[in-house]
Protein backbone atom coordinates (compact mmCIF):
# COMPACT_ATOMS: atom_id res chain seq x y z
CA UNK A 1 0.00 0.00 0.00
CA UNK A 2 1.09 3.46 -0.95
CA UNK A 3 2.14 5.98 1.97
CA UNK A 4 0.56 9.29 2.21
CA UNK A 5 3.39 11.29 4.24
CA UNK A 6 1.59 14.26 6.53
CA UNK A 7 4.46 14.33 8.80
CA UNK A 8 4.56 18.18 10.00
CA UNK A 9 8.86 17.46 10.42
CA UNK A 10 10.65 16.24 9.77
CA UNK A 11 9.04 15.45 6.91
CA UNK A 12 8.09 14.73 3.49
CA UNK A 13 11.51 15.19 1.07
CA UNK A 14 11.13 15.38 -3.07
CA UNK A 15 12.13 11.51 -4.40
CA UNK A 16 14.84 13.28 -6.22
CA UNK A 17 16.43 14.16 -3.22
CA UNK A 18 16.32 10.65 -1.05
CA UNK A 19 17.66 8.98 -4.13
CA UNK A 20 20.48 11.07 -4.67
CA UNK A 21 21.11 11.71 -0.97
CA UNK A 22 21.37 7.44 -0.37
CA UNK A 23 23.16 7.02 -3.53
CA UNK A 24 26.00 9.24 -2.09
CA UNK A 25 25.87 7.68 0.97
CA UNK A 26 26.67 4.70 -1.12
CA UNK A 27 29.56 6.66 -2.96
CA UNK A 28 30.13 10.35 -3.18
CA UNK A 29 31.04 12.35 -6.28
CA UNK A 30 32.90 9.42 -7.13
CA UNK A 31 35.22 8.86 -4.48
CA UNK A 32 34.16 5.59 -3.24
CA UNK A 33 33.93 7.47 0.31
CA UNK A 34 30.45 7.53 1.92
CA UNK A 35 28.92 11.18 1.91
CA UNK A 36 28.94 9.83 6.30
CA UNK A 37 32.55 10.00 6.00
CA UNK A 38 33.88 12.59 3.74
CA UNK A 39 35.62 15.69 5.38
CA UNK A 40 33.97 18.76 5.03
CA UNK A 41 37.43 20.38 3.95
CA UNK A 42 37.58 18.39 0.87
CA UNK A 43 37.39 20.09 -1.89
CA UNK A 44 34.42 17.84 -3.66
CA UNK A 45 31.91 18.67 -0.05
CA UNK A 46 33.28 22.59 -0.64
CA UNK A 47 31.81 22.28 -4.29
CA UNK A 48 28.26 21.09 -2.57
CA UNK A 49 28.22 24.44 -0.07
CA UNK A 50 29.57 26.64 -2.65
CA UNK A 51 26.36 25.44 -4.70
CA UNK A 52 23.57 25.05 -2.11
CA UNK A 53 24.37 28.19 -0.64
CA UNK A 54 24.50 29.74 -4.77
CA UNK A 55 20.93 28.09 -5.17
CA UNK A 56 19.14 29.25 -2.28
CA UNK A 57 20.46 32.62 -3.19
CA UNK A 58 18.93 32.07 -7.11
CA UNK A 59 15.71 30.59 -6.18
CA UNK A 60 15.10 33.33 -3.86
CA UNK A 61 15.96 35.79 -5.78
CA UNK A 62 17.98 36.93 -2.78
CA UNK A 63 19.51 40.78 -3.46
CA UNK A 64 23.24 41.51 -3.33
CA UNK A 65 24.47 42.86 0.74
CA UNK A 66 22.80 39.40 2.06
CA UNK A 67 24.71 36.05 2.88
CA UNK A 68 23.00 32.97 3.31
CA UNK A 69 24.57 30.69 5.80
CA UNK A 70 23.91 27.09 6.99
CA UNK A 71 23.88 26.67 10.79
CA UNK A 72 23.21 23.80 13.48
CA UNK A 73 20.70 23.89 16.65
CA UNK A 74 17.25 24.11 14.57
CA UNK A 75 15.34 27.60 14.50
CA UNK A 76 15.13 27.67 18.71
CA UNK A 77 18.92 28.91 18.43
CA UNK A 78 17.72 31.47 16.47
CA UNK A 79 15.78 32.71 19.03
CA UNK A 80 18.85 33.76 21.10
CA UNK A 81 21.15 34.46 18.09
CA UNK A 82 18.87 37.07 16.45
CA UNK A 83 18.79 39.18 19.82
CA UNK A 84 22.30 38.46 20.69
CA UNK A 85 23.34 40.31 17.32
CA UNK A 86 20.32 43.08 16.69
CA UNK A 87 18.93 43.75 20.27
CA UNK A 88 20.31 46.60 21.80
CA UNK A 89 17.72 48.23 23.93
CA UNK A 90 14.19 47.24 22.34
CA UNK A 91 12.42 44.79 20.31
CA UNK A 92 9.22 44.18 19.10
CA UNK A 93 7.71 40.54 18.99
CA UNK A 94 3.81 39.31 17.02
CA UNK A 95 2.56 36.24 18.84
CA UNK A 96 0.79 33.97 16.78
CA UNK A 97 1.57 30.97 18.39
CA UNK A 98 4.23 28.46 20.67
CA UNK A 99 7.13 28.88 18.55
CA UNK A 100 6.59 32.56 18.19
CA UNK A 101 6.19 32.38 21.76
CA UNK A 102 9.18 31.19 22.27
CA UNK A 103 11.25 33.17 20.85
CA UNK A 104 9.97 36.28 22.38
CA UNK A 105 10.22 34.73 25.52
CA UNK A 106 13.86 34.15 24.61
CA UNK A 107 14.49 38.13 23.13
CA UNK A 108 13.71 39.27 27.08
CA UNK A 109 16.93 38.37 28.62
CA UNK A 110 18.03 40.67 26.10
CA UNK A 111 16.51 44.06 26.29
CA UNK A 112 12.54 45.19 26.07
CA UNK A 113 10.33 43.43 24.65
CA UNK A 114 7.16 44.62 23.09
CA UNK A 115 4.38 42.28 22.10
CA UNK A 116 2.72 44.19 18.82
CA UNK A 117 -0.01 41.94 19.17
CA UNK A 118 -1.05 38.18 20.24
CA UNK A 119 -3.70 35.02 18.81
CA UNK A 120 -3.12 33.57 22.28
CA UNK A 121 -6.63 34.58 23.50
CA UNK A 122 -7.90 32.07 21.09
CA UNK A 123 -5.68 29.35 21.65
CA UNK A 124 -4.15 30.99 18.24
CA UNK A 125 -6.59 30.31 15.79
CA UNK A 126 -6.02 33.62 14.14
CA UNK A 127 -3.78 36.74 12.90
CA UNK A 128 -4.33 39.50 14.45
CA UNK A 129 -5.29 42.09 12.16
CA UNK A 130 -3.74 46.09 11.79
CA UNK A 131 -0.69 44.71 13.54
CA UNK A 132 1.66 46.59 11.06
CA UNK A 133 0.54 49.90 12.14
CA UNK A 134 1.12 49.01 15.88
CA UNK A 135 4.65 48.17 15.75
CA UNK A 136 7.08 51.02 17.58
CA UNK A 137 9.52 52.91 14.90
CA UNK A 138 11.94 52.78 18.34
CA UNK A 139 12.71 49.13 18.31
CA UNK A 140 15.73 46.94 17.03
CA UNK A 141 13.43 45.05 15.04
CA UNK A 142 10.15 43.57 14.64
CA UNK A 143 9.62 39.47 14.31
CA UNK A 144 7.22 37.78 13.12
CA UNK A 145 6.46 33.42 12.36
CA UNK A 146 5.27 33.39 9.18
CA UNK A 147 3.87 29.95 9.71
CA UNK A 148 2.44 28.10 12.74
CA UNK A 149 2.85 24.53 12.30
CA UNK A 150 0.49 23.66 15.54
CA UNK A 151 -2.20 25.63 14.71
CA UNK A 152 -2.73 26.26 11.22
CA UNK A 153 -2.31 29.85 10.41
CA UNK A 154 0.02 31.78 7.91
CA UNK A 155 1.03 35.46 7.30
CA UNK A 156 0.70 35.24 3.17
CA UNK A 157 2.32 38.59 2.06
CA UNK A 158 5.58 40.43 3.74
CA UNK A 159 4.79 42.98 6.48
CA UNK A 160 5.36 46.77 5.86
CA UNK A 161 6.68 48.29 8.80
CA UNK A 162 9.46 50.82 9.06
CA UNK A 163 11.83 49.12 10.91
CA UNK A 164 14.08 45.99 10.35
CA UNK A 165 12.31 43.04 10.03
CA UNK A 166 13.12 39.86 11.35
CA UNK A 167 11.10 36.14 10.48
CA UNK A 168 10.89 32.44 10.99
CA UNK A 169 10.10 30.88 7.99
CA UNK A 170 10.89 27.10 9.24
CA UNK A 171 7.89 25.82 7.46
CA UNK A 172 7.11 27.86 4.65
CA UNK A 173 10.29 29.00 3.23
CA UNK A 174 10.46 28.33 -0.73
CA UNK A 175 6.50 28.19 -0.72
CA UNK A 176 5.56 31.51 -1.91
CA UNK A 177 7.63 34.83 -3.67
CA UNK A 178 9.13 36.59 -0.85
CA UNK A 179 11.09 40.40 -1.08
CA UNK A 180 13.49 39.42 1.37
CA UNK A 181 15.20 42.69 0.79
CA UNK A 182 11.81 43.77 3.53
CA UNK A 183 14.26 42.03 5.99
CA UNK A 184 17.24 41.54 8.25
CA UNK A 185 16.92 38.15 9.06
CA UNK A 186 15.25 35.51 7.73
CA UNK A 187 15.96 31.82 9.52
CA UNK A 188 14.01 28.55 10.12
CA UNK A 189 14.55 25.09 10.72
CA UNK A 190 15.67 22.77 7.09
CA UNK A 191 13.77 19.82 8.08
CA UNK A 192 9.58 20.68 6.74
CA UNK A 193 10.44 22.33 3.53
CA UNK A 194 14.44 21.66 2.52
CA UNK A 195 16.40 18.96 3.97
CA UNK A 196 16.64 16.37 6.33
CA UNK A 197 16.65 17.28 10.30
CA UNK A 198 19.61 18.91 11.59
CA UNK A 199 20.36 21.96 9.31
CA UNK A 200 19.71 25.39 10.03
CA UNK A 201 19.35 28.47 7.69
CA UNK A 202 19.73 31.68 7.83
CA UNK A 203 19.67 34.76 5.34
CA UNK A 204 20.97 37.66 6.90
CA UNK A 205 21.66 41.43 6.06
CA UNK A 206 25.28 41.83 6.29
CA UNK A 207 25.00 45.82 7.03
CA UNK A 208 22.21 44.70 9.66
CA UNK A 209 25.30 43.54 11.94
CA UNK A 210 27.66 44.79 14.23
CA UNK A 211 25.54 47.65 15.81
CA UNK A 212 25.27 45.78 19.19
CA UNK A 213 27.80 46.85 22.13
CA UNK A 214 27.29 43.06 23.66
CA UNK A 215 30.14 40.57 23.44
CA UNK A 216 28.87 37.53 21.02
CA UNK A 217 29.82 34.40 21.37
CA UNK A 218 32.05 33.17 18.49
CA UNK A 219 29.26 30.34 17.36
CA UNK A 220 26.50 32.77 18.00
CA UNK A 221 27.91 35.80 16.06
CA UNK A 222 26.24 35.66 12.27
CA UNK A 223 29.41 37.14 11.32
CA UNK A 224 31.65 33.76 12.05
CA UNK A 225 29.45 32.03 9.52
CA UNK A 226 29.67 34.89 7.57
CA UNK A 227 33.04 35.07 6.92
CA UNK A 228 34.42 31.41 7.34
CA UNK A 229 31.75 30.24 4.86
CA UNK A 230 29.02 28.62 6.91
CA UNK A 231 32.74 25.87 7.48
CA UNK A 232 34.06 27.59 10.89
CA UNK A 233 33.38 24.35 12.74
CA UNK A 234 31.72 21.12 11.33
CA UNK A 235 28.15 21.47 9.14
CA UNK A 236 25.74 18.88 9.05
CA UNK A 237 27.51 17.88 5.69
CA UNK A 238 24.82 15.08 4.79
CA UNK A 239 21.55 17.59 5.81
CA UNK A 240 23.88 19.99 3.19
CA UNK A 241 24.22 17.74 0.57
CA UNK A 242 20.16 16.85 1.23
CA UNK A 243 19.42 20.54 0.72
CA UNK A 244 21.11 20.53 -2.05
CA UNK A 245 18.95 18.02 -3.96
CA UNK A 246 16.41 19.56 -3.02
CA UNK A 247 17.19 22.91 -4.34
CA UNK A 248 17.88 21.46 -7.27
CA UNK A 249 14.84 19.78 -7.70
CA UNK A 250 12.83 23.23 -6.72
CA UNK A 251 14.53 25.09 -9.90
CA UNK A 252 13.90 22.41 -12.16
CA UNK A 253 10.34 22.06 -11.34
CA UNK A 254 9.94 25.59 -11.73
CA UNK A 255 10.77 27.64 -9.08
CA UNK A 256 8.92 29.00 -5.84
CA UNK A 257 6.59 30.58 -8.34
CA UNK A 258 5.05 26.82 -9.31
CA UNK A 259 5.51 26.08 -5.54
CA UNK A 260 2.83 28.94 -4.87
CA UNK A 261 0.13 27.73 -7.46
CA UNK A 262 1.04 23.62 -6.12
CA UNK A 263 0.60 25.04 -2.43
CA UNK A 264 -2.56 26.92 -2.76
CA UNK A 265 -4.30 23.84 -5.31
CA UNK A 266 -3.40 21.12 -2.74
CA UNK A 267 -4.80 23.28 -0.12
CA UNK A 268 -7.90 24.37 -1.65
CA UNK A 269 -8.57 20.92 -2.59
CA UNK A 270 -8.73 20.17 1.34
CA UNK A 271 -10.10 23.24 3.29
CA UNK A 272 -12.96 22.23 0.35
CA UNK A 273 -13.38 18.64 1.63
CA UNK A 274 -13.24 19.74 5.46
CA UNK A 275 -16.04 22.18 5.14
CA UNK A 276 -18.17 20.45 2.75
CA UNK A 277 -18.12 17.39 4.97
CA UNK A 278 -20.44 17.06 7.63
CA UNK A 279 -18.16 15.09 9.82
CA UNK A 280 -15.48 17.51 10.30
CA UNK A 281 -14.75 21.31 10.85
CA UNK A 282 -11.22 24.11 10.70
CA UNK A 283 -9.70 25.02 13.31
CA UNK A 284 -8.83 28.71 11.89
CA UNK A 285 -12.36 30.24 10.52
CA UNK A 286 -11.02 32.69 8.73
CA UNK A 287 -9.99 31.41 5.09
CA UNK A 288 -7.50 34.74 5.21
CA UNK A 289 -5.44 33.44 7.68
CA UNK A 290 -5.23 29.79 6.79
CA UNK A 291 -1.95 28.21 6.17
CA UNK A 292 -1.50 26.36 3.29
CA UNK A 293 1.73 24.63 4.59
CA UNK A 294 -0.25 22.81 7.80
CA UNK A 295 -4.06 22.54 7.64
CA UNK A 296 -5.51 21.91 10.90
CA UNK A 297 -9.47 20.11 11.57
CA UNK A 298 -11.80 18.72 14.34
CA UNK A 299 -14.04 16.48 14.04
CA UNK A 300 -18.06 18.18 14.60
CA UNK A 301 -19.29 18.42 18.16
CA UNK A 302 -21.85 15.75 17.00
CA UNK A 303 -19.29 13.62 15.75
CA UNK A 304 -16.79 13.99 18.25
CA UNK A 305 -17.09 10.42 19.32
CA UNK A 306 -15.72 9.22 15.64
CA UNK A 307 -12.03 10.98 16.26
CA UNK A 308 -10.26 7.74 16.89
CA UNK A 309 -12.24 5.51 14.70
CA UNK A 310 -11.52 8.27 11.79
CA UNK A 311 -7.90 7.88 12.66
CA UNK A 312 -7.73 4.64 12.66
CA UNK A 313 -9.12 4.41 9.27
CA UNK A 314 -7.06 7.04 7.71
CA UNK A 315 -3.77 5.14 8.77
CA UNK A 316 -5.23 1.78 7.43
CA UNK A 317 -5.60 3.37 3.94
CA UNK A 318 -2.09 4.84 4.17
CA UNK A 319 -2.23 7.85 5.57
CA UNK A 320 0.20 8.82 7.93
CA UNK A 321 1.29 11.65 10.37
CA UNK A 322 -2.30 13.50 10.67
CA UNK A 323 -2.45 13.57 14.00
CA UNK A 324 -3.17 17.21 15.53
CA UNK A 325 -0.44 18.48 17.72
CA UNK A 326 -1.08 17.28 21.41
CA UNK A 327 -1.85 20.80 22.28
CA UNK A 328 -4.71 21.19 19.57
CA UNK A 329 -5.67 17.66 19.10
CA UNK A 330 -8.20 16.72 15.56
CA UNK A 331 -5.99 16.09 12.71
CA UNK A 332 -3.39 17.90 10.47
CA UNK A 333 -1.84 17.18 7.36
CA UNK A 334 0.65 18.93 6.41
CA UNK A 335 1.73 19.59 2.55
CA UNK A 336 4.84 20.72 2.26
CA UNK A 337 6.42 21.69 -1.28
CA UNK A 338 7.05 17.94 -1.73
CA UNK A 339 3.63 16.13 -1.11
CA UNK A 340 2.46 14.96 -4.37
CA UNK A 341 -1.28 16.44 -5.38
CA UNK A 342 -2.34 12.65 -5.11
CA UNK A 343 -1.61 12.37 -1.79
CA UNK A 344 -4.23 15.10 -0.77
CA UNK A 345 -6.54 13.37 -3.47
CA UNK A 346 -6.14 10.41 -1.51
CA UNK A 347 -6.81 11.57 1.62
CA UNK A 348 -9.92 13.74 0.28
CA UNK A 349 -11.01 10.24 -0.81
CA UNK A 350 -10.51 8.52 2.72
CA UNK A 351 -12.41 11.32 4.05
CA UNK A 352 -15.90 11.10 1.84
CA UNK A 353 -15.25 7.71 2.06
CA UNK A 354 -15.36 7.73 6.52
CA UNK A 355 -18.34 10.08 5.55
CA UNK A 356 -20.34 7.15 3.79
CA UNK A 357 -19.86 4.66 6.67
CA UNK A 358 -21.63 7.34 8.92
Amino acid sequence: MKKHNFYAGPSILPQYTIKNTAEAVLNFAGTGLSLLEISHRSKEFQAVMDEAQALFKEILDIPSGYEVVFVGGGASLQFCMVPFNLLNKKAAYLKTGVWAKKAQKEATAFGEVIEVASSEDKTYCYIPKGFEAKVPTDVDYFHITTNNTIYGTELHKDPDVKVPLVADMSSDIFSRQIDVSKYSIIYGGAQKNLAPAGLTFAIVKVDALGKVERHIPTMLDYRTHIDNGSMFNTPPVTAVYGALQTLKWLKAEGGVKEMERRKVEKADMLYSEIERNKLFKPTVLDPADRSYMNICWIMNDEYKELEKEFMDFATAQGMIGIKGHRSVGGFRASTYNALPKESVEALVACMKEFEAKH
